[in-house]
This record gives C-alpha cells, structure tokens and sequence, in this order.
C-alpha cells in the first residue's frame, strides 16, 4: 500500500520557509475551502487579493500585497462556471508574473478539460491549448491529482507533479466500509481496470470487470483521420486502389468477469459526473447478486441531476475527494461521501517551496497507477 502516513506528514507540515503566499483564485465563495484547509495545515496566511466579475462578466484580479521575489502558489478549484474558473486562473498567473514572483505554481486538484485530451473526429485537443494558455501566462509549475490521462502531463513544458487520491480512497475503505475483505474491486469497463486492478492488489482483493455496456463518447471515434471521404472523391484517389474498411464495432450483451454474488461491490474511477454508466453498473452487479454497491472517484463533478439519480438507485454509496467542491450535491443526496486530500497537496506545496525531493509522495506508485 502507498499510503502518505498522517503523524509524519504532521509534523512537518508547518515548516516553511519565509517567502510563500497563498492565493486562492476562485470569485466564488464556496470553492475557498479547500483553499482554507490547505493553508490552515500549513500554518500561514491566505493571500490578499481581490477577484470577481464586473457588470459586463469580465473578471478583474487585484493583488493586494507584494508578491516580488517570492514563491507564489495559486489554488484553483472548479466551479460550476469552468470557463470562468480558467480566466480567473490565467488572469491572476499573469498578474503575479508581471508583479515580479520568483515562481508562480498551479495548484489545481482536478485539471479541468482534461476529458478533451484526445482528437476526436475534426474536434481539437482542447487540454492541450489549456496547457500553452497556462504556461504562456506565465506558470512555472503545476501541482494537480489524478489526471484523466497521465500523457496529459507531456502538454507542459513546465514541471508537472501529479499527485494521486488513491492512499486516501484506500484509507476509507479500510477504515469506513465493515466487512471490506468480502467485498470485489469492480471495474465499470475494461478502460477503467487497470485502476482496478490497482486497488485489488492493495487490498488484497479480488476484480470484477463489466464487459458489453454502452461505450462511452470519448472511446467512440477517437480519431477523425479514419473518417472515410464522400463517395464521389473516392475514385479521384486512385482508381485502382481499395482501402480496406474497418469493420464496425458490434456492442456484445452485459457481461460480468468476475464472480460478485454475494459480495460488496465497490467500483472505482477517475471521475464522476455524467452518472448513467454508473446506475447501469450498479443494476448489473445488482442483478448478478451483489449486496452492498460503493463507487469510488476522485473527482466528484456529479453535474446536473447526479444526486437524484444516485439517490433513487442501487448504489449505497458514492466517495468523492474535495478536488471539486459538492456541497449542494451532499445536501441532496446523503449517499455522497467526501474524502479530504488537503494534507497531500499542503505537504507537495512545503517541499516546492523548501526545494526538498518530491518522491516520498510517489513511494510505491508504479507506472499503472
């Protein structure tokens, strides 16, 4: 297991050096807290600074202490409005590199557009363009978790610290969810099970992969450059060449790998958000005998009518980190649970800033995790 152990990491925690501010980037409110925790186990002050929206919805940024020469850290959590979200971040990096900062670092826990990191059809890769408008602002270094892809870091030419939840989601199981060595790591599609796989071999457990249910839109088409040409500039190729088609994907009926009766089914992922392929795994494992059905994310977008659904269905239990602030959503739903991952990136945010090595947070991470 690769857990971070809470007695060593606290009692550095509020060793810093001088020369570190804090910033939190969000205009609202209810994305600070995480801001707050960080800061709060750390041991300083949140920086002074001033962003909100104008009548005409331009964001404004006002630094309201000095930030020459000094190590700035800027926390930017996703809220609801992601576009608004990303200039409030790109206006404040700027403003401290004009400001003269020794180094600006992004602390964002979830990158966001990070499902967009692939061609799809004549799309564009939109995590991508994020990461050139992140370092042409002016940013030196990026802490974040859990990266939809981990290639994403390879958009950067800036140092990238990917961090993981899964030590904390672990933790949980262990301490939280009773009788946890009867339960199956279950994988909702074959894309998701390596992170399975990941989980099982730490607790000891055994996997389940559901085979045959819809595919999701980001493995459908990924590439456009096999979108065949209209019929009639066919031949303008060459006359005598035939290429040969790809023969169509033919979706097989529901399958379970893995025997589930009469266990507690806990299916892990990266993100949450759109819920459906997750009901429909809850169903399923449902309907093969499982008793008990927890989902695991790090990232708990849970957009638009997430908490209803999760509330009306199979599933006994969603764990999500704070990457994302869900407030609302734990109102609605008592089924949502959240796991604090503040202390992981307040040690990460220490050790950048006292130039200490950075690989005790990645002790026992191996290239699949």
């Amino acid at each position: 297991m690769f857990c971070v152990p809470s007695t060593e990491i606290g009692a550095i925690m509020n060793i810093t050096k001088g020369g570190l501010v804090l910033f939190s980037a969000n205009s609202n409110s209810s994305c600070m807290e995480l801001s707050k925790r960080i800061a709060e186990r750390l041991g300083v002050e949140m920086g002074k600074v001033q962003v909100y929206q104008e009548p005409n919805r331009e964001t404004r940024v006002q630094i309201q202490e000095s930030v020459r020469g000094k190590d700035v850290f800027i926390i930017q959590t996703v809220s609801k409005d992601v576009n608004t979200t990303i200039m409030e971040l790109l206006i404040m990096v700027y403003a401290c590199k004009t400001s003269c900062a020794k180094s600006i670092i992004g602390v964002i826990p979830y990158f966001p557009y990070s499902k967009q990191c692939k061609m799809r059809k004549r799309g564009s890769i939109v995590s991508k363009l994020l990461a050139s408008m992140m370092c042409k602002a002016g940013l030196t270094h990026l802490i974040t978790m859990d990266l939809h892809q981990k290639e994403i870091q390879g958009f950067f030419n800036i140092p990238v610290d990917n961090l993981r939840a899964s030590p904390f989601l672990l933790q949980y199981i262990q301490e939280e969810i009773p009788d946890y060595r009867n339960a199956v790591i279950v994988a909702k599609s074959p894309a998701s099970a390596k992170r399975a796989q990941s989980f099982a071999e730490r607790l000891r457990l055994g996997i389940a992969v559901i085979h045959g249910e819809a595919q999701d839109a980001e493995s459908d088409m990924v590439d456009g450059r096999h979108s065949p040409p209209t019929a009639k500039y066919v031949a303008a190729i060459h006359p005598s060449l035939e290429i040969p088609m790809l023969i169509p994907k033919e979706k097989p009926p529901i399958t379970v790998v893995g025997d589930v009766g009469g266990r507690i089914a806990i299916i892990v992922d990266d993100i949450i958000d759109d819920v459906d392929s997750f009901l429909a795994a809850a169903e399923t494992l449902k309907e093969r005998g499982a008793y008990k059905i927890f989902v695991m994310a790090t990232h708990g977008l849970l957009s638009s009518d997430a908490p209803r659904l999760i509330e009306e269905s199979a599933i006994d239990e969603v764990v999500v980190t704070n990457t994302i602030p869900h407030e609302i959503q734990k109102l609605q739903c008592p089924k949502i649970k959240t796991v604090d991952i503040s202390m992981i990136l307040s040690e990460a945010i220490r050790r950048i800033h006292n130039g200490e090595s950075m690989s005790y947070l990645f002790r026992n991470i191996g290239l699949d995790d």
